[in-house]
């Protein structure tokens, strides 16, 4: 079984620094289209995505600024916030939460189970790894998790662990 990827593209960023952009440009990613069975990573949505989601048939991504968030108009389709990760873009590295449009596809694959097509569109970031890298133990433990709740749970304890011992700067 196989997922579309769709980046609804708003001209709210520069083109060339924009992730949704560049998957666009290297055909990683579809523009968005309406489509049954899709799932719209929301920011602001009250459900997280989990392993529970499996079926869709598309992932949709809004490729926004994070200073004009509040202005987007959500596609239809079934809204689900990620559960709590550290951003390593160049522009918001270490931010929780904070996610490019690549970090946020790439992190929604991993937990629908899409290892390989995550790694791909990864792939053309220099600094993709390093996200990986920081959010492994986070991203395999919500997709081991067998439902929403428990990756409400999960995003919750990481997000209190980060507080009570934030990293130490080199």
């Amino acid at each position: 079984m196989s997922i579309k990827i769709y980046v609804l593209r708003l001209s709210h960023d520069d083109p060339r620094k924009a992730t949704g952009a560049k998957l666009l440009r290297l055909k990683l990613a579809e523009r968005y289209r309406k489509s049954r069975g899709s799932i719209v990573l929301n920011p602001f949505s009250r459900v997280y995505l989990s392993p529970a989601d499996r079926g869709a048939r598309a992932l949709v991504a809004v490729d926004a600024s994070w200073r004009r968030i509040e202005e987007v108009r959500w596609p239809a389709g079934l809204q689900r916030r990620l559960p709590f990760l550290v951003a390593a873009n160049p522009i918001n590295y270490g931010i929780p939460e904070y996610l490019s449009t690549v970090e946020a596809l790439a992190s929604a694959l991993i937990i629908l189970g899409y290892w390989d097509l995550s790694l791909r569109i990864l792939n053309p970031f220099k600094w993709g790894e390093e996200f990986l890298r920081i959010n492994e133990d986070r991203l395999k433990a919500y997709a081991r998790s067998s439902c929403e709740e428990e990756v409400r749970a999960l995003s919750e304890k990481f997000r209190r662990e980060l507080e009570d011992h934030p990293p130490v700067a080199p």
